[in-house]
């Protein structure tokens, strides 16, 4: 082989790293939420695969060889940043070798990084629990996150894949519309639930409770990723027994055992949410995601 050949081939594996002129972009979410919004925003032009499903805790997910190989190839990484990933992506991206997706290169995009977090703790440490120093991540279950996510995510797009610019901009107005009038439905459906009080499990029910203006009155854990004991369970019998809350939030991804215990000794529903795409068989897409949860929340009688 000449040397003219040999920088031939060096050049074009270049441009093949370079964008995603292979085809369809190759975007890698770390959640089944930002799967569903870049499928709504790339349509077509993009291949996407999630590295989790709504039945997992994204805390603790492990970075398996097979995810490794789908970061070694992806175009651009989708997380949800603000630490809700720190125990695996950051082994996950390290792993892959792929300079696309490392912090600061184009192809890494942080949901949580367009957002105002909740829960911003002023004092940070680890004997309080699972607390995120950046604030709560649980950002997708309020709608008008979503919204705000879309946007920058439709502009990292058309960067990445600047021929197809404007296909992005035009599916992103789309989606703008049809969501803006979503949450316009969901709100005004909504409004029996303000100031309803609830019972969470772990402390990512934030944004939803935020938005739709139910109150928080405890969580089962004591603190956020530390499992209940039977001491602190019988501590909330006597607390709730009291006062009850008028339901108990329980999601896709968490064990039903404590929950159920508690809602039949203080006598009050339990209700599954899917807290993500595909957490339950109504939540097929974004908009399912809200339908159902409203659906879920409203069947209770107040």
């Amino acid at each position: 082989m000449t040397a003219l050949n040999r920088n031939a081939i060096a050049f074009l594996a270049i441009l093949c790293c370079a964008a995603p002129a292979h085809g369809a972009m190759r975007i890698l979410a770390t959640t089944s939420d930002w799967g569903a919004l870049a499928r709504e925003l790339g349509g077509d032009k993009v291949d996407v695969y999630v590295a989790t499903t709504a039945k997992q805790d994204v805390h603790r997910v492990e970075a398996k060889p097979s995810l490794v190989a789908r970061a070694r190839t992806a175009d651009l990484l989708v997380a949800t940043g603000a630490e809700l990933e720190i125990g695996w992506l950051p082994v996950l991206v390290r792993e892959s070798g792929n300079p696309r997706i490392q912090p600061g290169a184009t192809g890494y995009f942080e949901a949580a990084a367009q957002l105002k977090l909740l829960d911003v703790p002023v004092h940070f440490d680890r004997a309080m629990g699972d607390i995120h120093p950046q604030g709560n991540p649980h950002v997708q279950l309020d709608p008008r996150n979503i919204a705000i996510v879309a946007k920058a995510l439709a502009a990292r797009l058309a960067v990445i894949d600047a021929s197809n610019a404007t296909y992005y901009a035009q599916r992103a107005a789309d989606f703008e519309t049809r969501w803006q009038q979503a949450i316009a439905r969901w709100t005004a459906r909504a409004a029996p639930l303000e100031g309803v009080p609830i019972v969470v499990m772990h402390k990512d029910q934030a944004y939803l409770c935020h938005w739709l203006g139910l109150v928080e009155v405890a969580a089962i854990e004591p603190k956020p990723g530390v499992p209940p004991s039977a001491g602190y369970l019988g501590e909330l019998v006597v607390k709730l027994g009291a006062s009850p809350p008028k339901m108990i939030l329980r999601n896709a991804y968490n064990d039903p055992k404590a929950s159920e215990w508690l809602g039949g000794r203080i006598h009050v529903p339990v209700v599954l949410l899917p807290f993500s795409v595909g957490g339950t068989p109504g939540a097929k897409d974004l908009f399912g995601l809200f339908d159902d949860t409203l659906d879920r929340l409203l069947a209770v009688p107040r």
